[in-house]
């Protein structure tokens, strides 16, 4: 491929974006680079559709179950991570492939966007929580206006991340970041699609495959009020285990609350400057797509 860069595969959930990356991947002869907020949590594995130990023995994966779900991670501890292991593999000539859905990750590495360097702060973290998510999220309303439009209502993660930089520095998040582009060339590809029908697909093989009994799991290991239990598909699996709603409610909500998120994500990028949008419907068309814009 002549110079080392970075090839993203990025888009909406449920788009085949792993399935893609781990065809490309192999087809380059490279390995995959995580780029997914959720999938960072050991033990949090079906309801985040992280690759399989069949996947992960195709192709090398980074970035997978690198920390508790006790240990939130920051962008900036991510960002240095994935920096360190582009760096890596330069070095060998290799262009690694980036994939995920999680937008701000991603910007992190492709525009170089520069963190505040704001060690987590649990003593501020657990007065936050005191309060409620309902009441933190108002709270960023009113002094990060712009962190609380890319930041979804439910977040407790990022919510509270974005209070700890205001109330440690008293300047807002989306203030202090910076840019500093990578010097190496970035071959962004976006996929389309993530359908009403194929998430719902999507979402009856997680509860096929245990998605409930890893929720279950999660529960007796780290208690019922662990705030990534509170995330999407996580939360409406929870009301179903309390008795609050049915199976088929609880999967009709994720589908539903899937479907949205899918379309924020999309508008997240529509917005990404020299991203490609793959048109292909089939892997073959994908590939082929995508290569054709590889030197």
């Amino acid at each position: 491929m002549g110079d080392a860069g970075l090839i993203v595969i990025a888009g909406a959930t449920a788009t085949g974006k792993s399935a893609l990356a781990i065809a490309l991947a192999e087809v380059l002869d490279t390995v995959i680079l995580s780029a997914d907020s959720r999938q960072v949590y050991r033990g949090f594995d079906i309801g985040t559709a992280k690759p399989t130990a069949a996947d992960q023995a195709r192709v090398r994966h980074h970035l997978l179950d690198i920390c508790d779900p006790t240990d939130p991670l920051t962008l900036g501890t991510y960002q240095q991570q994935a920096q360190g292991l582009i760096a890596e593999y330069h070095a060998q000539g290799i262009t690694p492939v980036l994939v995920g859905g999680t937008g701000l990750y991603i910007r992190s590495i492709t525009q170089g966007l520069r963190m505040p360097d704001v060690p987590p702060q649990p003593d501020l973290r657990a007065q936050l929580r005191h309060y409620g998510q309902s009441q933190c999220y108002q709270w960023l309303q009113q002094v990060d206006p712009q962190a609380a439009q890319r930041i979804h209502p439910h977040d407790q993660v990022r919510t509270l991340r974005a209070l700890e930089v205001y109330y440690t520095t008293g300047i807002p998040l989306t203030q202090q970041q910076q840019r500093q582009p990578p010097d190496y060339p970035v071959w962004y590809f976006v996929l389309g699609g993530g359908d009403r029908q194929r998430i719902a697909q999507r979402t009856h093989q997680m509860v096929a495959q245990g998605w409930l009994a890893e929720i279950r799991r999660l529960q007796a290991q780290y208690g019922d009020d662990l705030p990534l239990l509170d995330t999407l598909g996580y939360r409406e699996m929870r009301q179903y285990l309390r008795g609050e709603i049915s199976l088929s409610e609880a999967i009709e909500l994720t589908v539903r609350h899937t479907q949205q998120f899918a379309k924020r994500q999309r508008t997240w990028f529509r917005q990404e400057p020299n991203a490609l949008w793959v048109l292909g419907t089939t892997l073959e068309a994908q590939m082929a797509e995508i290569l054709s814009h590889l030197p």
